[in-house]
């Protein structure tokens, strides 16, 4: 079943724009592409949520949501707050079954981390994925702290044999410090799964033409791009003396040939 799960260690930490740089990429190479946004929050009936941010960068695909809700919260807790009906893990399995049926790739993202709450029994995405038997990809943060909750995540994808895909780094800086690049070398390790990508910082702000030009740039080839961790971490040597760090524009990362 091509369905893949984007969730994070926490909350705004680029889980959307990694979704579409991932949608972007499997555009570019001429597959059909759904994002599934199981539960929206902090946004009125009439705003744009994630799934249309998605389609505003990676360009033509179908895009779901199930609910959404005003309050800025956990999906359980703001469904509860509305006087409305939460999502369950067995609704968003259902959804992306019928939606991978007619599309080579669907990206379910979540609403901050693995085991936020959708409804009152505890059901979260980690339950989800379980359902459908999808691999899980895990965006995180590219500076201190990270390990700690990247380690947390993928025990807790373990505990439950769920697949992790790997790590993509939602926002990586321009001028990384010595954290950041230490990082390089051990979030691959904190994991226990290979890092596919880094996004650079601001992309989400990029034109979209642009934005679906570069996004192949940031991504691992096992996400249809051109990323390679290899040069990529040689270029941001953690050694010692090493300094800051090359400056990095959202097009300039490093790729395969």
């Amino acid at each position: 079943m091509p369905v893949l799960i984007v969730t994070g260690t926490g909350t705004e930490i680029g889980k959307t724009v990694v979704t579409a740089a991932v949608a972007a990429a499997a555009l570019a190479r001429g597959r059909t592409v759904a994002v599934l946004k199981p539960a929206q929050t902090g946004i009125g009936p009439d705003g744009r949520g994630d799934a249309a941010e998605v389609v505003r960068l990676a360009g033509p695909l179908t895009a779901a949501e199930l609910a959404r809700f005003p309050e800025p919260l956990a999906p359980a807790t703001a469904a509860r707050r509305a006087g409305a009906a939460p999502v369950r893990p067995d609704e968003v399995a259902e959804a992306a079954e019928k939606l991978a049926a007619g599309h080579d790739l669907v990206l379910v993202e979540g609403a901050g981390g693995l085991l936020v709450r959708f409804d009152g029994r505890g059901g979260t995405l980690a339950d989800a994925a379980r359902l459908l038997g999808a691999p899980v990809l895990t965006v995180v943060p590219a500076g201190l702290g990270t390990l700690n909750t990247t380690a947390l995540t993928a025990e807790a994808l373990r505990a439950r044999s769920l697949t992790l895909a790997g790590v993509v780094i939602g926002s990586w800086p321009a001028v990384p410090g010595l954290a950041e690049r230490c990082n390089l070398t051990d979030l691959p390790e904190a994991a226990g799964a290979p890092l596919l990508g880094a996004v650079p910082e601001g992309a989400g702000a990029l034109d979209p033409v642009e934005f679906r030009a570069r996004a192949p740039r940031w991504l691992a080839p096992s996400l249809d791009g051109r990323w390679n961790a290899a040069r990529f971490g040689a270029e941001y040597a953690d050694a010692p003396g090493a300094g800051p760090g090359l400056r990095a524009g959202p097009g300039s990362f490093a790729e395969d040939g």
